[in-house]
């Protein structure tokens, strides 16, 4: 006999419960059962469980059902409860899941992160909203411009604090935290709880319940691991075979060049595949994740930075091309597939050098990995990846806004251009200009687009007058002439005196001293001390070089 408690017998409202159901969410994950109690109680709470444990669920229906409680109203400028987060991309994911919650309860939610212009995120703070999902640099910059209050906080929620102290993001969420109310509830989730966290835990939490979750033998059974030993030469046949077959693959490569080379290898091998890394846009970074998780592109080739809080559904492959150094942002990385009790599979490629390496992340992160010798054709590509291998073009991913016009073949523009070599490859719909090569586009328009024209097809310049008249119709220009008197009727130029006195008669330029004493006298430079000198904008004098002004505006979220 099942006894596992449902979501309405943990004592949330109805109309969340409802909204749940609606969702097909009726039984709580052990994170959820175990924290929402405490948090709906009012306690600090401190909560840890492993990517993909439903951590947004534990901290979003309390938080969602103590405001509906103390039902205050809503202010401009002044939200009632702040979540923070490391990257823009679990913003975007936590707001997913809060809204249609808050919506449920009349309340309003909005995202604050850098990557997308101030005016939209100002309006919507004017407006008045219950919920922020923000990441810390662009809050703390809306906080110093005025545009944010902090005094009417009733809940703080940090989400990935370690996340944020690897980012360096601890120094802004302390100033964050000490200006929010001290009797305002706070709860702190993160897979990990080191890395200076227990610092912000002892000094902004009040007598905190702790909540740690582990995975149980029954999930870990449902993501398998490989690592698939290869040679260099044979690393991307292998890597294009595996992508290839049905379903969804996700693969971490280390660097952002690493990325964008790997995904236009792929696309020129007929293998769909979009980007993320931090040198996009926020948005063509949105873009790119919602033709991944929409099914344009079965491969997303993505940095860590997709290690933490996207979460697409039905990921079957998570494919680490180059192993990450530590075993946490292993784990992160792999907890992208087998997502709440699902199956998932994991490929590590080893090459020769990273033999060692790998074998210190499988021991530091407790796996026992299938070790294989792989080369293209063997038969465990196909037992891993099963279904027939497809290859295709890339589609345009592009949204259209109307036709012609436009760099990029009437889809708009695209600032973020391909940096690598080899043809500046713009991955659907838009032709991206390329830094170096041919300008190549996948899916639409080629590398200038069709918006722009050429100088061959705008016609002869004498076809376009620069004039209402012909230029033989203007007469010889000596008979236009530039003053009111003919120039020889001008004095001569060197009769004209530049000064008090003619130039000639100035004596030589070392007989005038240009301060109170001549200039060979004065030293050398070195000799005369320099005060402070101005910015480069005209302001105040800036502080001695290699020092950071005490102003400096703070780092923006990844």
């Amino acid at each position: 006999m099942d006894t596992r408690p449902t979501f309405a017998d943990l004592g949330l409202p109805t109309p969340l419960v409802d909204e749940l159901t609606s969702q097909g969410l009726i039984e709580p994950f052990p994170i959820q059962q175990a924290t929402i109690a405490d948090a709906l109680a009012g306690r600090d709470t401190l909560g840890r469980g492993r990517t993909g444990s439903g951590k947004t669920l534990a901290f979003t229906l309390p938080m969602l059902a103590r405001l509906l409680e103390s039902n205050k109203p809503r202010e401009n400028y002044a939200p009632r409860a702040l979540i923070l987060v490391p990257t823009r991309e679990l913003a975007n994911q936590v707001c997913d899941v809060l809204a249609p919650l808050a919506r449920r309860l009349g309340m309003r939610t909005t995202t604050v992160y850098g990557g997308v212009g101030y005016p939209k995120q100002i309006e919507a703070l004017r407006n008045g909203v219950d919920i922020v999902v923000a990441c810390p640099g662009r809050f703390i910059d809306l906080m110093e411009s005025g545009h944010v209050d902090l005094d009417a906080i009733e809940i703080t929620v940090l989400d990935e604090a370690d996340h944020m102290a690897e980012l360096g993001f601890l120094e802004h969420v302390t100033q964050i935290l000490s200006k929010t109310p001290r009797d305002g509830q706070r709860m702190l989730f993160s897979a990990t709880l080191d890395r200076g966290i227990d610092k912000l835990v002892r000094k902004f939490l009040n007598n905190p319940v702790t909540h740690e979750v582990e995975s149980n033998l029954e999930d870990e059974a449902t993501m398998t691991h490989y690592f698939f030993n290869v040679s260099q030469a044979n690393r991307f046949d292998v890597l294009q075979d595996l992508c290839a077959a049905p379903g969804r693959s996700l693969v971490f490569t280390r660097t952002k060049h690493g990325a964008r080379k790997l995904t236009e290898a792929l696309i020129k091998a007929g293998v769909p595949s979009v980007e993320l890394h931090g040198d996009l846009s926020q948005n063509v970074r949105a873009r790119n994740l919602a033709a991944f998780s929409g099914g344009k592109a079965d491969t997303l080739v993505a940095t860590d930075i997709a290690a933490r809080g996207i979460h697409v559904d039905d990921i079957a492959l998570v494919i680490h091309a180059d192993p990450p150094e530590e075993h946490k942002a292993f784990l992160h990385r792999s907890g992208r597939t087998a997502r709440a009790g699902a199956e998932g599979t994991v490929i590590t490629m080893v090459t020769e050098n990273m033999r060692r390496h790998v074998k210190r992340l499988a021991k530091d992160a407790g796996i026992d990995p299938i070790s294989v010798n792989v080369a293209k054709g063997d038969a465990i590509l196909e037992e891993v990846a099963p279904g027939e291998r497809e290859f295709k073009e890339m589609p345009s991913i592009e949204e259209r806004r109307g036709g012609g016009g436009g760099r990029n073949g009437g889809g708009g523009r695209d600032r973020d251009r391909s940096r690598s070599g080899g043809g500046g490859r713009s991955y659907g719909g838009g032709g991206d200009r390329g830094r170096s090569g041919g300008g190549k586009s996948y899916g639409g328009g080629g590398g200038y687009g069709g918006g722009r024209d050429r100088r061959d097809d705008r016609g002869p310049r004498d076809d376009r007058p620069r004039d209402d008249r012909p230029r033989e119709d203007r007469g010889p220009r000596d008979d236009r002439p530039r003053d009111d008197r003919p120039r020889e009727d001008r004095a001569p130029r060197s009769d004209a005196p530049r000064g008090d006195r003619d130039f000639r008669d100035r004596g030589p330029r070392s007989d005038a001293p240009r301060g109170d004493r001549d200039f060979r006298d004065r030293g050398p430079r070195g000799d005369s001390p320099r005060g402070p000198r101005p910015d480069s904008r005209g302001g105040r004098p800036g502080g001695p070089r290699g020092e950071r002004s005490s102003s400096s505006r703070p780092a923006r979220s990844y």
